[in-house]
């Protein structure tokens, strides 16, 4: 089973997929947001081009463990990306994940401009990565 893993931002959207066994995700880019339209028929490219069976969402939890504006703002884009798509949509607690994307391109000692141009693809692999081994793990899908 392939899966899509978003990291959805305000801008952008971090895009990765994981193998057809579901051991490892890796990053395959980043949409770039410019109506809600034309992000749904992106993603449904992507969804069609690697045969995606599920999609796994990264929800930007507080550190406090609240929802706020942001992660509300990806329920609603969760949302609608449910109404266009017949697939199993699961969310992921994402707090970090991005922080740990500039860690892993600083350690690669790659430069601010690069890093800022696949940050939103890396923490989509981190997402999709860290919802494969819960998985992989329990034997249970991530709620």
């Amino acid at each position: 089973m392939r899966i899509l893993g978003l990291d959805v931002g305000t801008k952008t959207i971090g895009i990765a997929v994981s193998d057809e066994m579901g051991w490892t995700g890796q990053g395959i880019g980043t949409i770039q947001r410019k109506n809600l339209r034309s992000d749904l028929q992106e993603l449904a490219h992507y969804i069609k081009k690697y045969a995606i069976e599920k999609v796994a969402a990264g929800i930007p939890i507080n550190m406090d463990g609240s929802i706020g504006t942001a992660a509300e703002q990806v329920f609603l884009f969760i949302e609608q990306l449910k109404g266009t798509c017949d697939l199993p949509i699961d969310t992921w607690d994402e707090r970090l994940s991005t922080v740990e994307a500039e860690r892993v391109l600083l350690e690669a000692d790659m430069s601010r401009k690069k890093r800022k141009k696949v940050i939103d693809t890396v923490a989509a692999a981190i997402i999709l990565q860290g919802h494969l081994d819960y998985i992989n793990v329990t034997g249970a899908p991530a709620l």
